[in-house]
């Protein structure tokens, strides 16, 4: 991967044809509810948005965002960060789905990137798993996984359990570009959710190490 932010001719129309597929799919009425975090850790502010949607109630096509934004306290630039997927998924059956899209990140730019993706969802188990391929020449290969179980308690209340992972490799050299591990536990009550989190994060061939440990609360919009 390279160090320099690069915007490439692909990128261009995988960022209109994003655009254009998220005003679509924003004007479907009903829309599902969108989880918004914010996680306060020991060393910085954690906030997440997702967005998991199809174009309609019977299309094939769907759209996935999410987007995370970490705030270090000391208010060093370098130790600030935003990064966001997004992704139009074509699905072929069973939950599984072929996707094109473009991955932003504030160290090294944007990248488009293709890939297959598999959701699966139930009343108490959500499970999202996104293999991905950059086609912008830095051939890197990643994979994204998103899963949260919440066993009801009663009515009106769950546990919450959620595992979120990435890691990134550069194909070229063989080497770890990006990686993390972010862990929630805590309660669900109707729309919030609220608990313990942890996100520990490795950056760069060498793994730079970051950890935050806190409490996060999430609210369905």
């Amino acid at each position: 991967m390279s160090n320099k932010p690069k915007i490439t001719k692909i990128s261009r129309l995988l960022i209109i044809a994003l655009f254009l597929s998220s005003n679509f799919v924003f004007g479907q009425k009903p829309v599902p509810p969108i989880p918004a975090e914010i996680f306060f850790g020991n060393d910085a502010i954690f906030s997440q948005l997702v967005i998991n949607r199809d174009f309609a109630p019977n299309s094939k096509f769907s759209l996935f965002s999410l987007a995370t934004y970490t705030a270090s306290y000391d208010q060093e630039k370098g130790d600030n960060e935003l990064a966001t997927i997004n992704q139009v998924n074509y699905s072929v059956g069973r939950g599984f789905s072929a996707m094109v899209g473009v991955n932003v990140n504030s160290e090294v730019g944007l990248t488009p990137v293709i890939g297959p993706k598999h959701v699966f969802v139930s009343k108490t188990f959500l499970s999202v798993s996104i293999l991905s391929f950059s086609v912008d020449g830095d051939n890197d290969l990643g994979f994204f996984g998103l899963y949260e179980y919440t066993p009801p308690i009663n009515e009106n209340l769950a546990l919450l359990a959620r595992f979120q992972v990435l890691y990134n490799q550069g194909l070229g050299e063989m080497q770890h570009n990006r990686s993390f591990l972010y862990l929630r536990a805590g309660l669900k009550k109707n729309r919030l959710s609220f608990g313990l989190a942890s996100n520990l994060d490795q950056y760069g061939p060498k793994k730079k190490f970051k950890e935050n440990y806190g409490l996060f609360a999430e609210w369905n919009f």
